[in-house]
């Protein structure tokens, strides 16, 4: 996998708010409990078929189906950008776009900065799981499944990336705070996509719905604090 660990970590030097920044990263390794756990699998059954369980032989193969059928397929997109934080007079963050979310402001206390994020595996995916949503419902759990495990994978690769550049530039990162946790609302995606111009750099457009197209798409907020 490319590192972009000093990428970041020169992004993080600026006092300033930075432009957006685009990388692409390899393909990251594959969770299969994880893949069956969001292809609805029960936990423990999940872990016991990717750990080769020989009752357990059947939910693996339609794991195994999902990722052949995937292979080639994907891209792995983020977009980035960097800005100092501040509070305004109740404590609430202050960004790019309205929001008074308690549970963000609680994750982001203390920070000095904040990397706002998106990634993307692309439009493929969604296409095979309409496909297989007509014929073969189970496999199109599976393609589900396998998309958010692959999304998820691509947000933590970055997110891995941000926590290491942080390191080196004095801070230590929060957990990542996505719109939809807590009481922050969906509707901030449409500022925080046009803050990183997700639409024409990465493909990401937005329903009315507020839920992003591709499916299999991430967005979060990291926060930093000095150390």
């Amino acid at each position: 996998m490319r590192d972009y660990i000093e990428r970041i970590a020169g992004d993080l030097a600026n006092e300033r708010a930075t432009t957006p920044q685009y990388v692409e990263y390899d393909e990251p390794p594959v969770d299969v409990a994880e893949l069956l756990r969001y292809s609805g699998v029960p936990a423990e059954k999940a872990r016991a078929a990717a750990n080769g369980s020989v009752e357990d032989r059947d939910v693996l193969a339609g794991a195994e189906k999902a990722i052949e059928l995937a292979r080639g397929r994907l891209v792995y997109k983020a977009g980035y950008m960097t800005a100092p934080l501040t509070l305004d007079a109740e404590g609430f963050p202050v960004l790019p776009f309205e929001q008074r979310s308690r549970a963000l402001a609680r994750n982001l206390r203390g920070c000095a900065k904040v990397v706002f994020f998106a990634v993307t595996i692309g439009s493929a995916m969604d296409r095979l799981i309409r496909r297989y949503e007509r014929s073969e419902v189970n496999l199109a759990l599976f393609l589900q499944g396998y998309g958010a495990e692959r999304a998820e994978a691509l947000a933590d690769a970055l997110n891995s990336d941000i926590k290491k550049a942080a390191e080196r530039a004095g801070y230590k990162a929060r957990p990542r705070f996505s719109p939809g946790y807590g009481d922050l609302p969906l509707a901030v995606q449409k500022d925080f996509l046009a803050l990183l111009d997700a639409s024409r750099r990465m493909g990401i457009t937005l329903a009315d719905s507020c839920l992003m197209a591709p499916s299999k798409s991430v967005t979060a907020i990291v926060g930093l604090e000095r150390v």
